[in-house]
């Protein structure tokens, strides 16, 4: 990215950061989106997509009006940039359309699409549906336009991965310096701060309701408590969503150096990394401080994939390389992962919130808990899964209506805003949206795992290096995120789809043998 956009990109995080601390007041937003939204107009496509994913964690809601302040920047921004790439065809390549013609994955996506605007047609609330859709769509608009820029240009996968290193850095720290105001706070305080400033300023008002009341950010046990890491995102299911999704970026920069030597796996293991692998064992660290169980559960299943695949690629042989040492090595980091329990379990039985703690085994109890069904959230999570089959059962074809989730469990539609789900991305597909659905969406991501893997065999140069470690790490990490979605639809939350988009655009724009995507 340029000078001038690196910049730019420095005096949007002293501006959030000041509004979101309370230093300024959010009457600075709308004008500072105006200034976002000049720049985005002003420099070429490149720029402005770099831009944009770099800046996703720290996009914030425009206060608007006193009832209306949740209207987040980014689906302005995104808006612009795809109307600006949509244009740009228009003038100056009106085949545009033949060259992206749709193969079946884009057939796929389409169907998507087509059965959400058909199960709107069940809806209790059909505003709710409509809603829902123009999300999603917004949602989606910079994955076009990265696919299309990639395809157009390889190189630009580089560039695109510098920038998702750089917001998952910044983010980890940020929940560092979170975790340091433990020890410094009284919960009263750290709720204050966090829930009354931070994530107001950030989300808006119904948010910050909603997350305070919500209560995601503690781990209890009896009257003691721990925080659960999120830095400033909504919640600590989202935040490791987005670590995972970012990580392989992250790995990307820190091995090239060592994947480069490509002679066997002791000499990599000798072989010293960049100085940003440090981040690699602090971002694991934050995923054992969410707190969250089913992103340990998925790591163990991650674990389990990695060493069928190292197996598996020992067949395969590419020109010179020999992917299942590549994919070895870099899989040999899981290790770090695990080890790290140990740390985490001195930090979880550390005194927070100016409170003494009289157990050491809080850690040991939270990870115990997942077996258990009668645990409270364990019981009400099991009881949704029932609930949703029903539903399923009753409404096959086309659900309950896309974004009509509460419709489910019969609980009130206002609910959709404090996150009513199936806490399970496949069921809540099945339930809102029918069957046919979900067949289409696993369909989807089925081919998406496919590409990846064959991505990662590809033959490279040494300048295309980082790309294959992206891949190769991403391999580990995707199905991380997407066996953790069994537990949760953390997914969608706005900052970790953004960053979903972003990864299936890079992955289904590499080409093969000339060719992008099938």
């Amino acid at each position: 990215m340029s000078k001038f956009l690196n910049i730019i990109f420095v005096i949007h995080l002293l501006v959030i950061g000041l509004v979101i601390t309370g230093i300024l007041p959010r009457a600075v937003v709308p004008f500072w989106t105006i200034a976002l939204t000049v720049q985005v107009l002003l420099v070429s496509l490149e720029d402005s997509t770099t831009f944009f994913v770099r800046s996703i964690p720290f996009f914030i809601a425009i206060p608007i009006t006193a009832g209306f302040d949740s209207l987040n920047m980014w689906r302005i921004l995104s808006g612009l940039i795809f109307i600006k790439w949509a244009l740009s065809h228009v003038r100056h390549r009106m085949s545009y359309m033949y060259d992206m013609r749709c193969r079946t994955v884009c057939l796929l996506l389409a169907g998507l699409l087509l059965l959400a605007i058909l199960s709107a047609t069940q809806a209790q609330n059909y505003i709710l549906s409509a809603k829902r859709i123009i999300y999603f769509i917004n949602l989606s608009l910079i994955g076009i336009v990265i696919y299309d820029l990639v395809r157009k240009n390889q190189d630009f996968s580089r560039r695109l991965i510098k920038n998702i290193a750089i917001p998952t850095i910044i983010v980890v720290l940020l929940g560092m310096v979170q975790l340091a105001m433990t020890y410094f706070m009284d919960i009263f305080r750290f709720v204050d701060f966090w829930g009354g400033v931070v994530e107001r300023n950030m989300y808006g008002n119904v948010w910050a309701e909603t997350a305070i009341k919500a209560n995601t950010w503690f781990a209890y046990f009896g009257d003691q408590l721990s925080l659960r890491m999120f830095s400033i995102f909504p919640d600590s299911h989202s935040f490791p969503i987005f670590l995972l999704l970012g990580l392989p970026a992250v790995m990307a920069i820190a091995l090239k150096k060592v994947v480069g030597k490509g002679i066997g796996f002791k000499t990599m293991l000798k072989t010293r990394a960049s100085m940003l692998v440090i981040f690699t064992p602090i971002i694991f660290l934050a995923l054992i401080l969410t707190g969250t169980r089913g992103i340990w559960v998925a790591g163990v299943m991650s674990a389990i994939l990695a060493i069928f695949l190292i197996f598996r690629l020992r067949k395969t042989h590419v020109a010179l390389r020999r992917p299942y040492i590549e994919f070895g090595y870099i899989s040999s980091y899981l290790a770090i992962f695990f080890l790290l329990f140990g740390v985490a379990y001195y930090i979880i039985a550390s005194d927070q919130f100016m409170a003494e703690k009289n157990s050491t085994g809080m850690l040991a109890k939270r990870a115990r808990s997942v077996i258990d069904i009668s645990e409270t959230s364990n019981a009400r999570r099991i009881e949704i899964w029932k609930d949703s089959l029903r539903s399923i059962i009753k409404h096959p074809l086309l659900g309950v209506g896309i974004g009509n989730f509460p419709v489910v469990v019969r609980e009130d539609l206002a609910r959709v805003k404090a996150g009513s789900s199936a806490h399970n991305l496949y069921l809540n597909i099945a339930a809102e949206m029918g069957i046919p659905a979900l067949i289409l969406a696993l369909w989807f991501l089925w081919l998406l795992l496919k590409k990846l893997y064959n991505n990662f065999l590809k033959p490279v140069t040494s300048y295309q290096l980082p790309i294959t470690i992206y891949f190769g790490s991403l391999l580990i990490f995707l199905p991380w995120v997407l066996v953790y979605s069994l537990t949760d639809v953390a997914i969608f939350d706005e900052r970790a789809f953004l960053l979903f988009v972003t990864t299936i655009a890079l992955v289904l724009a590499q080409k093969e043998n000339g060719r992008a995507a099938e």
